[in-house]
């Protein structure tokens, strides 16, 4: 269990002899604005990262608090996208595809956090599971070319779901998408599973590239700015009883970075300092991953197929 101390220590002496391109899914708030601006302090603005959200107001204040690049090849952009549809993201996926050369790590943190039934958008996937599972799966499939092209050239090819390893629990085979019997505990440990099964499967189809799964414990993050009211008023009371044990997203940042930095290619279940927890928590069989993977893909094609409103 690295120290806080000792995870700074080794990702400042993370020095690629390449030059690295990040994508940061979910990047403009939160545990995924800390850890592209991490990114970018160690790399000293010497990278090509890409930060995708709905808000470029906030991701272009992201990028101006990037060190400025000392190398003519650097560059630091926003991508507008409403990643809770499919559509949106292949549309995204699609554009950086022509434009980039590779992507070494794709860290993905998009989420939501509130009480609320099932709340389906326009393509019939519920919203909570679609930033947690659903869009980051999306992403990964369409952008494996590009972690390809790194891994070929001998470079790291890293893809990360910041989620929740270990707080899975198994899933009913026979309701994946839980359509048939949703409530917000079930969504809060299929998600988990869903991923765990997901990035084994595309660790086996994929050797040579880094999936990782990595937990962020309890994070002071603005999440609850966004959910019910009810929530937001109690804001505050909610931060005072959980100040004790939770992390600032800048400290959580650099375990997010260390797990990422120090996984090898396969799969990689991480908790919130970054330690490897190999299978521990890890729920479901060859079977469960197969129907899960199909599933995914089946409700990929559905929600495409699904006409714009």
């Amino acid at each position: 269990m690295p120290s806080l101390a000792l995870a700074r220590a080794a990702n400042a002496a993370f020095s690629p002899a390449y030059f690295p391109v990040a994508v940061f899914v979910g990047g403009t708030s939160g545990i995924g604005k800390a850890t592209a601006e991490a990114f970018a302090r160690y790399t000293k603005g010497n990278a090509h990262i890409v930060i995708i959200g709905r808000n470029k107001a906030a991701g272009d204040a992201v990028i101006a608090s990037f060190p400025k690049p000392t190398v003519p090849e650097a560059k630091h952009e926003f991508v507008a996208c409403d990643v809770s549809l499919m559509k949106n993201i292949q549309a995204t996926t699609a554009s950086l595809l022509t434009r980039l050369p590779k992507i070494n790590f794709l860290v993905l943190s998009c989420g939501l956090f509130n009480f609320r039934g099932r709340d389906d958008t326009e393509e019939g996937i519920d919203r909570r599971l679609g930033l947690h599972y659903y869009a980051r799966w999306k992403f990964i499939y369409d952008l494996l070319p590009l972690l390809h092209k790194a891994k070929d050239a001998g470079e790291d090819a890293k893809a990360m779901s910041v989620l929740a390893p270990g707080d899975g629990r198994p899933v009913d085979l026979d309701d994946l998408g839980l359509k048939k019997a949703y409530s917000f505990p079930k969504a809060g440990v299929a998600s988990p599973t869903y991923t765990d099964l997901a990035m084994e499967a595309y660790a086996e189809q994929n050797p040579g590239i880094s999936f990782v799964h990595i937990h962020p414990g309890v994070v002071r993050t603005p999440l609850l700015q966004t959910s019910h009211p009810l929530l937001r008023v109690l804001n505050p009371l909610t931060y005072a009883l959980f100040y004790p044990i939770s992390n600032a997203p800048e400290d959580c940042a650099e375990h997010i970075l260390y797990g990422l930095f120090e996984s090898g290619p396969g799969l990689s279940r991480r908790n919130s300092k970054g330690d490897d927890i190999g299978r521990t928590g890890f729920y479901g069989d060859s079977d469960a991953k197969t129907r899960v993977w199909e599933h995914t893909k089946a409700e990929m094609e559905r929600a495409l197929a699904v006409p714009a409103q």
